[in-house]
């Protein structure tokens, strides 16, 4: 007898306090923008095309961030999942800081 059972999936942490909303907020915004923010201040200091080529090595290496935070604190069967940034701070200010 073959029994299928459907795995439950937790669903993404609720934060309560205002200094984990807080928290979570300042990750999300430093996943989403960091980008921009490195290749603006490269490009102040240096060339257009240096500003370039540091975009996408900060592309690369914020996408890097982004999978390790992921990896650590979302469960293991729910990790094939898609979650945008927001998801991923959730789950890591619930699961590590608050």
């Amino acid at each position: 007898m073959q029994n299928d059972y459907i795995d439950l999936i937790e669903p993404t942490p609720k934060l309560h306090s205002k200094k984990c909303q807080i928290i979570s907020f300042l990750i999300k915004i430093a996943l989403q923008y960091s980008i921009y923010l490195i290749t603006a201040i490269v490009w102040y200091i240096s060339d257009f095309f240096i500003a370039l080529l540091s975009s996408v090595l900060s592309f690369i290496i914020i996408g890097i961030i982004r999978s390790k935070i992921r990896n650590s604190v979302i469960p293991p069967k729910q990790r094939e999942y898609q979650y945008n940034d927001q998801g991923i701070a959730d789950w890591f200010t619930a699961k590590e800081i608050c």
